[in-house]
Order: C-alpha cells, then structure tokens, then sequence
C-alpha cells in the first residue's frame, strides 16, 4: 500500500469515528451533546492560542479559556433561564474584560493590546459558535424532519458534510481555476460550485422529509448560506495557519489534523446560520 492509499485509509477511519461520536452524542441527548461541545471548545481555545503565540502573540489563554466556557455555559442554561438570571451571568461575562486588562500589568509584555486582542478573538471566534450550537437544538419554528429533538443540529452538520465531500469530489476531477490561491491553492471555483450543488442536494431532500410547503425555500437559503459561511471558515483557517507557519492547527484527528482544522466551516457558519434562522422566525411568524 503507497503512502497516498495509506494516509487516504487512515483519513477515512478517522472521519468516519468523529461522524459516529458525533451523531451518536447528538441523538443520546442534549447533555450528551452539549459535554461533546464543550469538550470542542476547550480544545479548539488551546489549538486558537497556540496558533497566536507561533505569530509572535501572547495570549493570556487561562483567561481566554475560562472566559470562552463561561460563555458557553451561559449559552447551553439559557432556554432554562429567566431574563433576570441571564441579565446577572451577562454582567459576570462583562468582568473579564477588566480583569485581563488588570492580569496583563503584571506580564512583561511588548504588544500589550495586541495580546488582549488575540485573546478576545479566540472567546469570539471558537467558543461563542459553539455555544451557538446548543441553542440550534432548542429550535422548533423552523421546519424540519421530526427525527428527534437535535434534528437541527443533525441537518447542519449534514449540509455541511456534503459541502465538504462534493467540494473535495469535483474539485479534484474538475477544478482548474483557483478559489483564492492566496491562502488556500488546492481549493477552486469548480469545487465550490460543486459544494453549493451538493448542499443544495441535501437542503432539498431535508425540506421534503419536512413535509410543508416553506420548507423548501427555507431551507435552501440555509444550504446556501452554510455552504458559503463554510467555504469562507476554512479560507479563513488557512489564512490562520498560514501566518504561523504550520500546515494544521493540531493532530488529535488522524489524517484531518486539529479541531479547527476540522470544524472551520461551523467557526464562521454558526453565527451566519443563527441569524438566517432568527430573520426567517420573525418574517414567517
């Protein structure tokens, strides 16, 4: 077996048992899901702050991580919460802001509001989407098939799969003309197009195992949406890695690399998705 095959087979294998755990998480239940987020998070901010300290950043990654799961955490009690007690956790968010500006006087630091930078940017940019997620199972005005209660989750993570398996399957038989070969060279327009047909695939078939007549546009502006959002969340992974000077951000997937490198599509999705969602429920109410 040639090294190609080898790292192919082991790719395969890899994905394969991330898409089980992760659909298996989902349907056990929502604390399955959430304990499966969560642990995601945490190891999404210490891949996020390694990638910054490679760029010649500093982070201050306990507070970044402490912040980025309590952040989380509001966002997975939130549908059990009142509007008071989520009033005082926001206000109890709101102090990390002063306390890292507080823990950096006693850092000898060169680029003082770089660093607060980067560290915020990694609490935005890897916990808040996730933390989205857990609302997403919580949804039940937008229309979808009435396989369980994360049946959302389940569709999101479907569009965005077959996103990344068309984009791969004709980008490498048709694609000639480069994406953005600035940041990313292997990625071309036919591959793109090839991804948006393939999540338009899946947002259809979705809207008819929803059996109602808004289903259909609906949910093809989500596949298109997501399959945009996604597009651009790998491009701006690259565009990460890129600057530090590494190929991925971790290894804990065999043959997929890091959790970013893994979940970069829902990193920029999930607020786009969380949005369209929210547009929708106000014009269709």
């Amino acid at each position: 077996m040639t090294d190609a095959m080898k790292n192919l087979a082991i790719r395969a294998v890899s994905g394969g048992v991330l898409v089980a755990v992760m659909i298996g998480a989902i349907l056990w239940s929502h604390q399955s899901m959430g304990a499966l987020f969560l642990l995601l998070t945490a190891i999404g901010l210490h891949e996020f702050y390694a990638l910054t300290r490679k760029c010649g950043y500093r982070p201050l990654s306990n507070v970044g991580t402490v912040a980025g799961l309590s952040l989380f955490a509001l966002f997975y009690w939130l549908p059990a919460l009142d509007s008071e007690t989520i009033l005082y956790c926001l206000l109890a968010l709101l102090l990390f802001v002063p306390l890292l500006f507080v823990c950096l006087l006693w850092r000898k630091s060169e680029h003082p509001i770089a660093d607060i930078g980067v560290t915020f940017m990694g609490v935005f940019y890897v916990a808040l989407p996730f933390a989205l997620l857990c609302l997403f199972d919580e949804l039940d005005s937008f229309p979808q098939p009435q396989w369980s209660r994360a049946a959302f989750v389940l569709c999101y993570f479907f569009i965005i799969w077959a996103n990344d398996v068309f984009a791969y399957i004709v980008g490498m038989a048709f694609g000639r003309h480069p994406l953005f070969p600035r940041h990313s060279p292997k990625k071309s327009w036919e591959g793109f197009f090839g991804g948006v047909l393939g999540t338009l695939c899946v947002g259809g078939a979705i809207a008819y195992l929803s059996r109602g007549g808004a289903a259909w546009p609906l949910w093809l502006g989500l596949s298109l949406v997501i399959s945009v959002a996604g597009v651009a969340g790998d491009l701006v992974e690259s565009m990460f890695k890129r600057a530090a000077g590494v190929k991925d951000s971790g290894s804990l997937i065999p043959g997929h690399g890091g959790v970013l490198d893994r979940f970069d599509a829902v990193l920029i999705s999930a607020p786009f998705v969380s949005v369209y969602v929210s547009l929708c429920s106000l014009c269709f109410r």
